[in-house]
């Protein structure tokens, strides 16, 4: 499901995408989530996760801030699971322990995992506006 962002004056339109709608939980190949030519910030989330729901906004705040920014979110929960589905294939397939859990891809396709994506994210939330320095 694709969340209609409104551009600001000039901009092009930001996206953030639910990337695995439908099929949470299944495996994914990150390559395929990848904008060629734009920063892709990926969020693997839990629908049961209370921090993963208190940044959605923010993320859809800094999406509409950074045109060049595409968020795609990818739900690790399989659908008959309540709670964090740790086991779940994407889960296991990404070694996915904690969530929030970040993936970032460069324009030219260099990615970055773990703390260093997560650091990149309150770096970009902080000089928002969205989070407090």
């Amino acid at each position: 499901m694709a969340l209609a962002l409104l551009p600001a004056a000039g901009a092009a339109a930001a996206e953030l995408l639910e990337a695995n709608s439908g099929q949470g939980g299944e495996t994914l190949d990150l390559q395929s989530l990848r904008v060629k030519g734009k920063t892709t910030l990926i969020d693997f989330y839990s629908p049961f996760c209370p921090p993963c729901l208190r940044l959605a906004p923010l993320l859809e705040a800094l999406a509409q801030k950074r045109p060049e920014l595409v968020i795609k979110k990818v739900n690790i929960n399989r659908p008959e699971i309540k709670g964090i589905d740790w086991k779940s294939p994407l889960a296991q397939q990404h070694r996915i322990s904690s969530v929030p859990h970040f993936v970032i891809f460069s324009p030219q396709g260099k990615a970055i995992h773990g703390q260093a994506a997560s650091k990149k994210v309150m770096d970009w939330l902080t000089e928002a506006g969205l989070m407090p320095k």
